[in-house]
């Protein structure tokens, strides 16, 4: 099965199918239901925020030519520190008092360059899949709205005053889903009515597409595609992403000569020495081995392919910035970095009373703990070029959790 990824996933103007479909996301809501201590949007799942995770499933299915969110007015600084860095959004909109009212809004700003079928689509479902969204888009066409819908499979009951009052036939009956997908000119023009007929509580797109006579197709859902309303749900979808991850171990090596100078680079600290290394950046053995070990763990190249030293604007750089972009794309993927190991090989300088700067400093620039930071050293036994104090070696490892395919 194909591995999908995300960080290279820039949206087409046109799908496959030529026809352009927008993507409107929702999440101007509060979701006080949810237990958490900020909108359950920006809350972080798995240590990334849900509404990133949801976006990144939308770019992951390559059909959409613009994705727009819908966002509450107070929340732009939190929209902007969750989806920093992705591609294909457009600005965001601001939202109104209810769902209805957010997502014609949404619909409004999409009506200067309308497309012609818009997936709408709730930030609080980060599992939808590329299948789901195909299955949605084929069965929308101008005449036909489509949405996701799954088979009860309960026994169901009506309830008053905590006691059952009826049963509730389920033939026919469907827990309905998002995304739902629209020819666009319809569905804005079924939101315009039920606006004019103060029809302000619906709570899907679907229902407003009923009252201006659109019908909609329902097309198999995904028990997957989960909404998070209740900390029940985000203590269940932590644990299907722990279940969703691959172990990655990635292996990196490095080593440069000593030249002229009184202090070496190793893993970001400044070490005083007789001599320094000689490199086209600034040569630091450790945090090159670092880089290419966690760029090896994702099979993303190696340094010298995102850095090539023929091109002069990485001479004398900083290694940090290598290490930063390598930890980025690990990110980029929807993945994290478990554990980062490094051993140096010298017989000088000495290591040992620099060693909790180094990890220090690695941890920062990796955006990791501490605690998942080891830095070791050892010596050749004067044998070899690190034994004759020619230069310094380096080994790493990284540990990496990336997403697999979704269930």
């Amino acid at each position: 099965m194909r591995r999908l990824c995300y960080c290279d996933a820039v949206p087409s103007t046109l799908s496959s199918s030529g026809r352009d479909i927008a993507a409107l996301v929702v999440a101007a809501g509060r979701g006080a239901r949810s237990g958490r201590s900020l909108p359950k949007q920006y809350a972080p799942l798995a240590g990334e925020p849900v509404l990133r995770r949801t976006l990144r499933a939308l770019q992951g299915a390559e059909v959409f030519s613009r994705i727009t969110v819908v966002i509450h007015p107070d929340d732009r600084l939190a929209y902007d520190e969750a989806t920093a860095g992705l591609p294909g959004l457009t600005p965001p909109v601001s939202g109104g008092a209810t769902r209805q009212d957010s997502v014609r809004l949404g619909l409004e700003a999409l009506a200067d360059d309308p497309p012609e079928i818009v997936l709408i689509h709730d930030a609080a479902r980060p599992f939808v899949s590329p299948a789901l969204i195909a299955r949605v888009v084929e069965a929308c066409d101008a005449g036909h709205g489509a949405l996701p819908a799954i088979a009860v499979a309960e026994t169901l009951k009506r309830s008053a005053g905590g006691l059952i009052v009826e049963d509730v036939p389920r033939e026919g009956v469907s827990a309905v889903q998002t995304p739902q997908a629209f020819p666009f000119a319809a569905i804005i023009a079924a939101h315009r009515e039920a606006q004019a007929l103060g029809l302000g509580n619906l709570t899907d797109d679907a229902a407003a597409a009923s009252i201006a006579g659109l019908p909609t197709r329902t097309v198999a859902g995904d028990r997957a595609n989960l909404k998070l309303t209740t900390p029940d749900d985000f203590a269940f979808a932590e644990r299907m992403l722990q279940d969703m991850h691959e172990t990655r171990i990635g292996h990196g090596y490095d080593v440069h000569a000593f030249a002229v100078g009184n202090a070496v680079t190793l893993c970001g600290v400044s070490v005083p020495h007789e001599a320094s290394l000689h490199g086209h950046s600034d040569a630091d053995v450790g945090l090159h081995a670092l880089t290419d070990a966690v760029l090896g763990a994702i099979a993303d190249g190696d340094i010298g392919a995102h850095f090539p030293p023929s091109d002069p604007q990485w001479r004398g750089a900083d290694s940090a910035r290598f290490l930063a972009h390598a930890a980025a794309r690990v990110r980029a993927r929807g993945g994290r970095i478990v554990n980062l190991d490094v051993t140096l090989v010298c017989e000088a300088p000495r290591i040992g009373p620099h060693r909790d700067a180094m990890r220090s400093t690695v941890a920062a620039i990796a955006d990791v703990s501490v605690e998942r930071v080891s830095v070791k050293a050892t010596t050749s036994e004067r044998l070899g070029f690190t034994g004759r104090r020619e230069g310094i070696a380096a080994f790493a490892t990284a540990t990496v959790a990336l997403p697999c395919d979704a269930p």
